[in-house]
Protein backbone atom coordinates (compact mmCIF):
# COMPACT_ATOMS: atom_id res chain seq x y z
CA UNK A 1 0.00 0.00 0.00
CA UNK A 2 1.02 3.58 -0.59
CA UNK A 3 0.83 6.12 2.23
CA UNK A 4 1.17 3.70 5.13
CA UNK A 5 3.04 6.37 7.04
CA UNK A 6 -0.02 8.60 7.34
CA UNK A 7 -2.87 8.76 9.83
CA UNK A 8 -5.28 6.73 7.71
CA UNK A 9 -2.72 4.58 5.96
CA UNK A 10 -1.02 3.37 9.14
CA UNK A 11 -4.34 2.22 10.55
CA UNK A 12 -5.31 0.47 7.31
CA UNK A 13 -1.94 -1.30 7.23
CA UNK A 14 -2.30 -2.41 10.85
CA UNK A 15 -5.89 -3.59 10.33
CA UNK A 16 -4.88 -5.64 7.29
CA UNK A 17 -1.91 -7.19 9.07
CA UNK A 18 -3.90 -8.00 12.20
CA UNK A 19 -6.44 -9.82 10.05
CA UNK A 20 -3.78 -12.05 8.52
CA UNK A 21 -2.97 -10.23 5.29
CA UNK A 22 0.55 -9.83 3.95
CA UNK A 23 1.16 -6.09 3.91
CA UNK A 24 3.85 -4.22 1.99
CA UNK A 25 4.03 -0.56 2.97
CA UNK A 26 5.49 1.65 0.23
CA UNK A 27 6.53 4.97 1.73
CA UNK A 28 8.89 7.78 0.83
CA UNK A 29 10.66 7.67 4.21
CA UNK A 30 10.92 4.08 5.50
CA UNK A 31 12.74 5.22 8.63
CA UNK A 32 9.57 7.00 9.82
CA UNK A 33 7.36 3.91 10.08
CA UNK A 34 8.55 2.29 13.31
CA UNK A 35 4.97 2.37 14.66
CA UNK A 36 3.72 -0.15 12.08
CA UNK A 37 3.38 -3.80 13.15
CA UNK A 38 6.72 -5.59 13.01
CA UNK A 39 5.44 -8.00 10.37
CA UNK A 40 4.65 -5.26 7.84
CA UNK A 41 7.30 -5.12 5.15
CA UNK A 42 8.39 -1.53 4.52
CA UNK A 43 9.87 -0.46 1.18
CA UNK A 44 10.64 2.85 -0.48
CA UNK A 45 7.91 3.73 -2.96
CA UNK A 46 5.80 6.48 -4.45
CA UNK A 47 2.27 6.27 -5.85
CA UNK A 48 3.19 8.79 -8.56
CA UNK A 49 6.03 6.57 -9.79
CA UNK A 50 5.07 4.03 -12.45
CA UNK A 51 8.17 2.05 -11.53
CA UNK A 52 7.02 1.75 -7.90
CA UNK A 53 3.55 0.64 -8.96
CA UNK A 54 4.92 -1.97 -11.33
CA UNK A 55 7.26 -3.33 -8.67
CA UNK A 56 4.45 -3.81 -6.13
CA UNK A 57 1.61 -4.89 -8.41
CA UNK A 58 2.61 -8.47 -9.36
CA UNK A 59 2.38 -9.75 -5.76
CA UNK A 60 -0.63 -7.67 -4.68
CA UNK A 61 -4.34 -8.40 -4.64
CA UNK A 62 -5.05 -4.73 -3.95
CA UNK A 63 -3.07 -1.51 -4.03
CA UNK A 64 -4.32 0.82 -1.32
CA UNK A 65 -3.58 4.51 -1.91
CA UNK A 66 -3.83 6.60 1.27
CA UNK A 67 -1.51 9.45 0.37
CA UNK A 68 -1.60 13.09 1.43
CA UNK A 69 0.42 16.14 2.23
CA UNK A 70 1.17 17.26 -1.30
CA UNK A 71 -0.25 19.91 -3.54
CA UNK A 72 -3.43 19.62 -5.59
CA UNK A 73 -1.73 17.58 -8.32
CA UNK A 74 -0.70 14.72 -6.01
CA UNK A 75 -3.97 12.76 -6.14
CA UNK A 76 -4.70 12.99 -9.88
CA UNK A 77 -1.03 12.25 -10.61
CA UNK A 78 -1.28 9.10 -8.48
CA UNK A 79 -4.55 8.02 -10.09
CA UNK A 80 -3.14 8.59 -13.56
CA UNK A 81 0.05 6.69 -12.72
CA UNK A 82 -1.83 3.71 -11.31
CA UNK A 83 -4.21 3.50 -14.26
CA UNK A 84 -1.34 3.75 -16.77
CA UNK A 85 0.85 1.23 -14.96
CA UNK A 86 -1.88 -1.37 -14.44
CA UNK A 87 -3.49 -1.09 -17.86
CA UNK A 88 -3.11 -4.39 -19.67
CA UNK A 89 -1.23 -6.03 -16.79
CA UNK A 90 -2.24 -9.69 -16.35
CA UNK A 91 -4.12 -10.21 -13.07
CA UNK A 92 -3.69 -6.55 -12.13
CA UNK A 93 -4.58 -5.75 -8.51
CA UNK A 94 -7.55 -3.58 -7.66
CA UNK A 95 -6.87 0.02 -6.68
CA UNK A 96 -8.41 1.17 -3.39
CA UNK A 97 -8.08 4.96 -3.34
CA UNK A 98 -8.77 6.74 -0.04
CA UNK A 99 -10.27 10.00 -1.20
CA UNK A 100 -11.84 13.03 0.39
CA UNK A 101 -15.32 13.64 1.69
CA UNK A 102 -15.61 16.98 -0.11
CA UNK A 103 -16.55 15.21 -3.34
CA UNK A 104 -19.73 13.87 -1.74
CA UNK A 105 -23.01 15.46 -2.79
CA UNK A 106 -25.49 17.62 -0.94
CA UNK A 107 -29.23 16.79 -1.14
CA UNK A 108 -29.45 19.21 -4.10
CA UNK A 109 -26.78 17.28 -6.00
CA UNK A 110 -23.94 19.78 -5.62
CA UNK A 111 -20.52 18.67 -4.50
CA UNK A 112 -19.71 19.84 -0.99
CA UNK A 113 -16.56 21.49 -2.31
CA UNK A 114 -18.71 23.66 -4.59
CA UNK A 115 -20.76 25.10 -1.75
CA UNK A 116 -20.09 28.81 -1.08
CA UNK A 117 -19.14 28.20 2.56
CA UNK A 118 -16.58 25.48 1.78
CA UNK A 119 -13.30 26.43 3.55
CA UNK A 120 -10.91 27.98 1.06
CA UNK A 121 -7.85 26.42 2.74
CA UNK A 122 -9.10 22.96 1.81
CA UNK A 123 -10.23 23.73 -1.71
CA UNK A 124 -6.97 22.79 -3.43
CA UNK A 125 -6.79 19.30 -1.98
CA UNK A 126 -10.53 18.81 -2.49
CA UNK A 127 -10.23 19.70 -6.16
CA UNK A 128 -7.27 17.35 -6.50
CA UNK A 129 -9.24 14.49 -4.99
CA UNK A 130 -12.20 15.33 -7.23
CA UNK A 131 -9.95 15.17 -10.28
CA UNK A 132 -8.67 11.77 -9.17
CA UNK A 133 -12.23 10.48 -8.82
CA UNK A 134 -13.06 11.75 -12.31
CA UNK A 135 -10.01 9.93 -13.71
CA UNK A 136 -11.10 6.63 -12.21
CA UNK A 137 -14.67 7.09 -13.39
CA UNK A 138 -13.62 7.92 -16.93
CA UNK A 139 -11.24 4.95 -17.22
CA UNK A 140 -12.58 2.19 -19.42
CA UNK A 141 -9.50 0.04 -19.72
CA UNK A 142 -10.22 -2.87 -17.42
CA UNK A 143 -8.46 -1.55 -14.32
CA UNK A 144 -10.55 -2.36 -11.25
CA UNK A 145 -10.82 0.43 -8.68
CA UNK A 146 -12.76 1.61 -5.64
CA UNK A 147 -12.73 5.17 -4.28
CA UNK A 148 -13.47 5.54 -0.55
CA UNK A 149 -14.81 8.80 0.90
CA UNK A 150 -14.78 9.30 4.67
CA UNK A 151 -17.16 11.83 6.28
CA UNK A 152 -16.46 15.38 5.09
CA UNK A 153 -16.00 16.91 8.56
CA UNK A 154 -16.13 14.64 11.62
CA UNK A 155 -13.38 12.18 10.79
CA UNK A 156 -10.72 11.66 13.44
CA UNK A 157 -8.61 9.09 15.32
CA UNK A 158 -10.63 7.21 17.89
CA UNK A 159 -12.02 3.82 18.82
CA UNK A 160 -12.20 0.74 16.64
CA UNK A 161 -15.79 -0.44 17.02
CA UNK A 162 -15.94 -2.65 13.95
CA UNK A 163 -19.29 -1.18 12.94
CA UNK A 164 -20.21 1.34 10.27
CA UNK A 165 -22.74 2.04 7.54
CA UNK A 166 -22.05 2.67 3.88
CA UNK A 167 -23.49 4.90 1.18
CA UNK A 168 -22.48 6.01 -2.29
CA UNK A 169 -22.89 9.66 -3.24
CA UNK A 170 -24.17 11.48 -0.15
CA UNK A 171 -22.69 11.45 3.36
CA UNK A 172 -24.04 8.75 5.65
CA UNK A 173 -25.76 10.61 8.50
CA UNK A 174 -27.19 9.53 11.85
CA UNK A 175 -30.56 10.55 13.30
CA UNK A 176 -29.11 13.93 14.28
CA UNK A 177 -27.80 14.60 10.79
CA UNK A 178 -24.15 14.02 11.76
CA UNK A 179 -21.70 12.06 9.61
CA UNK A 180 -18.97 10.76 11.93
CA UNK A 181 -16.27 8.09 11.73
CA UNK A 182 -12.97 7.15 13.33
CA UNK A 183 -9.86 6.41 11.29
CA UNK A 184 -9.85 3.00 12.94
CA UNK A 185 -13.28 2.10 11.57
CA UNK A 186 -12.40 3.50 8.15
CA UNK A 187 -9.63 0.90 8.18
CA UNK A 188 -12.15 -1.80 9.06
CA UNK A 189 -14.39 -0.76 6.15
CA UNK A 190 -11.47 -0.70 3.70
CA UNK A 191 -10.25 -4.19 4.59
CA UNK A 192 -13.84 -5.49 4.58
CA UNK A 193 -14.17 -4.16 1.03
CA UNK A 194 -10.95 -5.85 -0.03
CA UNK A 195 -12.05 -9.17 1.48
CA UNK A 196 -15.65 -8.96 0.27
CA UNK A 197 -15.96 -6.53 -2.68
CA UNK A 198 -19.23 -4.61 -2.83
CA UNK A 199 -18.18 -1.44 -4.66
CA UNK A 200 -16.13 -2.34 -7.70
CA UNK A 201 -15.51 0.54 -10.10
CA UNK A 202 -17.43 3.01 -7.99
CA UNK A 203 -17.15 5.26 -4.97
CA UNK A 204 -18.54 4.52 -1.55
CA UNK A 205 -18.63 6.43 1.69
CA UNK A 206 -18.58 5.30 5.31
CA UNK A 207 -19.87 6.63 8.64
CA UNK A 208 -21.70 5.47 11.75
Amino acid sequence: MFGAGGTAGSRIAAEAYNRGHRVVAAVRRPEATSYLPAGVRVVTGDATSERSVRELAPEADALVVAIGGGDRSLWPDAARTLLDALRGMPAAPRVIHIGGGATLLTPTGRRLLDEPDFPEEYRGSALGQAEALDLYRSSADGVSWTYVSPPPLEFHPGERTGRYRTGTEQPVADADGRSVLSYEDLAVAVIDEIENPQFRNMRFTVAY
